[in-house]
């Protein structure tokens, strides 16, 4: 059942986040499927974000209720009306970058974006500009969209820059964890086009707690967070996901089939919470006062 709520914002790129919480938070409790809470947050977050540019610092309200006998959300953005030429902006940047590479929407043959782990505005945004594009490409016919993971994008990376095979990729996923997988390339063999090959899930975990098998090297942009934390007697390379890393790995995945409808992509989260409530906040905080004046009184 919907819980009755009514909370105020300022529109900034930092509110995005709460809301798109606030939102989810309030289908969950009322009872909506999972992907189509994914798919509801990524429209939210598209509309938040051409606002957010357009209306910074505009009020927010937030209002989830329950009204003749049906649940409600409501988010009121007040300022002035956005203009089709605020939106349509993006979308003629994208067709010159294209005219500069001698391309246009009209000869693509997929659209390919990280597609996470990662900051979940970033991921949402990535999923949506690339679902916008797909859509139109083709004079509207579309084109398939090729979701390709950023750690596997990190190992890539590290391949092309340093010569690195067997790769322990790690991304700073904030709040004191890091994103990581183990890679490794397998060259071309026999017909087959070299590849990577991945370790299935990938982990969420301390730093101190991610392993580097003797004779791999650890590559993503985690160490300068976390130094000597995160894994120090093994070797560190530095990389990150780049675009030209995506499009690299964007004709294999194309040629094995990977490419799937614009409707259908999605980012791939394995966190599934960021914004901490008031009370859970208040929690951490009153943990680590008591964990520091444990640490005084035992020194």
């Amino acid at each position: 059942m919907l819980t009755s709520k009514k909370k105020g914002y300022r529109l900034s790129p930092e509110t995005v986040d709460l809301l798109s919480q606030e939102f989810a938070d309030s289908l969950t409790e009322a009872e909506t499927d999972r992907k189509d809470i994914l798919r509801l947050r990524l429209s939210l977050e598209e509309i938040l974000e051409s606002w957010s540019s357009a209306l910074p610092g505009a009020p927010v309200t937030f209002c989830a209720k329950k009204r003749l006998g049906r649940q409600r959300i409501e988010i009121r953005v007040e300022g002035k009306e956005l203009q089709a030429d605020d939106v349509l902006e993006n979308c003629l940047l994208s067709s010159r970058l294209l005219a500069q590479a001698g391309m246009s929407f009209s000869t693509l043959d997929a659209i390919v974006f990280g597609r996470g782990p990662g900051s979940f505005t970033g991921l949402r945004t990535a999923c949506a500009v690339a679902q916008g594009l797909a859509f139109g490409a083709r004079g509207g016919a579309g084109v398939p969209v090729l979701p390709v993971d950023t750690l596997l994008a990190v190992a890539e990376e590290a391949r092309h820059q340093h010569g690195c095979t067997q790769v322990v990729a790690v991304l700073d996923a904030r709040m004191d964890e890091v994103y990581v997988a183990h890679c490794e390339w397998l060259p071309a063999q026999g017909g087959t086009a070299g590849h990577w090959r991945t370790d299935g899930d990938f982990g969420l975990c301390a730093p101190e707690a991610v392993q580097v098998p003797t004779g791999w090297t650890l590559a993503g942009n985690a160490q300068a967070a976390y130094a000597e934390r995160l894994a120090p007697s093994a070797l560190h390379a530095s990389a990150l996901p780049t675009a030209t890393a995506l499009l690299r790995l964007a004709p294999a995945l194309l040629a094995a089939g990977g490419g799937v409808p614009a409707s259908e992509a999605l980012p791939r989260y394995i966190r599934d919470k960021v914004a901490q409530t008031t009370a859970e906040r208040a929690a951490l905080r009153a943990a680590q006062a008591a964990s520091a004046a444990q640490t005084a009184q035992a020194t």
